[in-house]
């Protein structure tokens, strides 16, 4: 099966979707399928080989500049090559520079807009590519924010376009009026152009089930998937009490409620250390900054250590040096992918009472739950944790044998191409009819 991937990349920035989405198609390559990887905006960030091809698609300077200028609607494909050229992208992006509100929320409903955006020439751009040199069977959108792409795609190329639904509605709910309502009105009108959704979890394709709109039998779930190449217990528990943080260094991950929950926890157990890495780009310094100062107002500087941007290897080490990890995202988390590499080196869990994570856990049993945005709760439940360290122990191997018999990358790809397989016979017989 000839599959194409379109992923944004974000930025400079590790990022979840862009891992899983590298990840699986390295997997389905071993399957015997031919997908190629196509990054959008920015190259993509990731923790293993990269996948990805070279070219760049909707480049990040282009996108933008064709938003604000209608000059560069219409430039020669000479300057949107250099324009979209990975060192120049990666050097725009190197420093987070950040977007108000208002354009981002202008031009995401123009993205939206797809062939009718400002942004058409890049959609015309992407279809001769697919059309003269890829000759796809289908195409798999990496989340709902490049619907965009999918009608022309879908009427012109003749296949079917399958969409995953990943943690978008965050970043819509986010968006400024009137940007945010048109937004989700043009996303309830293209949500038809797809043959068929993925869900990371049954949670999250409940709630996009509601707000795109779409009938139940539309929506496939298939849960996350982790390479587990490396992943390993450490060869001893650590030293002192350390509880772990792996998540991008953002306010939405929970990291305000971990360290007040920590300082709690310090009193309780003086000897207690808190390791934070992520993934971080200039745009998060100001949040990282008010958490050192946290950090140092509650006199914690020598117990706590923040590690951004860790590569594969180092991640595990990380991992690896923690007793117990938490990550008590403050929104509705789609999935959690640190949730399985923790389990994946033994290390247990004390996730929020919402979202995904009363599910994953269910189904992984390597954690326990505590009440969202409740430091006190939070520090009771490490607590707990870390004074029983065989309790951790059992925790943390009971979730590895899980993450190992049912999250792996090598289940996820196959359960993918599951449902491409459904979605491109569906297409056939409907074309057919």
């Amino acid at each position: 099966m000839k599959i194409v991937q379109l992923t944004p990349g974000a930025g400079g920035m590790y990022c979840g979707s862009c891992m899983r989405d590298n990840a699986m198609v390295a997997s389905l390559r071993a399957l015997g399928h031919d997908p190629l990887l196509i990054p959008l905006y920015t190259p993509l960030t990731t923790d293993e080989t990269d996948n990805s091809g070279s070219r760049i698609f909707f480049g990040g300077l282009n996108v933008f500049l064709q938003q604000k200028l209608a000059m560069f609607r219409n430039t020669p494909e000479w300057i949107d090559n250099r324009l979209d050229h990975p060192d120049l992208l990666r050097f725009a992006t190197r420093f987070g520079i950040k977007t108000e509100p208002q354009q981002l929320g202008e031009l995401t409903v123009s993205m939206l807009k797809g062939e009718d955006g400002r942004q058409s020439k890049e959609v015309e751009k992407l279809l001769v590519f697919l059309r003269d040199t890829c000759k796809p069977d289908i195409v798999s959108l990496s989340n709902v924010l490049l619907t965009g792409v999918a009608r022309r795609i879908r009427n012109e190329l003749k296949v079917p376009v399958v969409c995953t639904l990943q943690g978008e509605d965050f970043f819509l709910d986010g968006l400024p009026e009137p940007q945010r309502s048109e937004a989700w009105a043009i996303l309830q009108d293209r949500a038809a152009d797809f043959d068929a959704v993925i869900a990371v979890s049954n949670y999250y394709g409940d709630v996009m089930r509601e707000r795109l709109k779409l009938r139940p039998e539309r929506v496939s779930v298939v849960h996350n998937g982790i390479n587990l190449d490396g992943y390993a217990p450490a060869p001893h528990r650590p030293a002192e009490p350390t509880v772990g943080f792996l998540a991008r260094l953002a306010p939405e991950k929970g990291l305000r409620v971990l360290v007040d929950a920590f300082k709690i926890l310090r009193e309780r157990i003086p000897n207690a250390k808190l390791r934070i890495a992520g993934s971080m780009t200039g745009g998060d310094a100001e949040f990282v900054n008010e958490i050192r100062k946290r950090i140092s107002d509650g006199g914690m500087e020598k117990d706590v250590t923040i590690l951004p941007n860790l590569a594969r290897e180092e991640k595990i080490k990380f991992l690896q040096s923690c007793s117990v990890l938490s990550v008590p995202a403050a929104y509705g988390e789609s999935f959690g992918l640190y949730v399985l590499e923790a389990l994946a080196c033994c290390v247990p869990v004390v996730q929020p009472d919402h979202a995904a994570f009363p599910e994953l856990l269910q189904a992984v049993g390597g954690g326990i739950l505590c009440r969202p945005g409740d430091p006190a709760d939070l520090a009771q439940k490490l607590d707990e944790l870390l004074r029983n360290e065989a309790r951790c122990v059992e925790l943390g191997r009971a979730g590895r044998q899980r993450v190992r018999e049912s999250y792996t990358i090598e289940r996820m790809s196959r359960d993918v191409v599951g449902v491409f397989e459904k979605a491109i016979a569906a297409y056939k017989r409907g074309a057919q009819s």
